[in-house]
């Protein structure tokens, strides 16, 4: 996961926010949020979703949006700077994880539409066997 602003705010963005005056407050952010991986009211933020949304790159190059979704902590902290959720069954498409195989690029949109509130993140993907990884076992349950 990196910087939301390094990867947020090209050249173009930039140049509109100078241009409707909110440039100032995001390069504010931008020098004083030098800290890439996740905080700790992230890392609670998180666990609290029972879902989120997650964009991903087709091979055309156009964006592909799925929702994912489970009990509430299925997608799992496992470090700072790395997430994790099992993939539950839904209509055998696999368009998310073939676009992961040309370009792992990724944006999770997770939102708490109660307090409206929410939490954009860029990370890359990668698929990994769950047997293969203890981190989930806990969740292995949810399957």
């Amino acid at each position: 996961m990196s910087y939301y602003g390094k990867i947020a705010f090209g050249n173009a963005a930039k140049a509109f926010q100078e241009e409707a005056g909110s440039r100032g407050i995001y390069a504010r952010m931008e020098r004083e949020n030098k800290k890439e991986g996740l905080s700790t009211y992230e890392v609670s933020f998180i666990a609290q979703r029972d879902s989120f949304y997650m964009a991903s790159i087709t091979e055309s190059g156009f964006p592909y949006i799925q929702h994912r979704g489970g009990p509430k902590g299925f997608l799992k902290v496992l470090d700072e700077k790395r997430l994790g959720f099992i993939d539950f069954g839904g209509n055998k498409q696999y368009v998310s994880v073939g676009n992961f195989e040309s370009n792992p690029n990724v944006s999770l949109f997770l939102m708490d539409y109660a307090h409206k509130i929410r939490l954009k993140i860029f990370a890359r993907a990668e698929v990994v066997e769950l047997a293969d990884n203890d981190e989930f076992i806990l969740l292995h349950h949810f399957k």
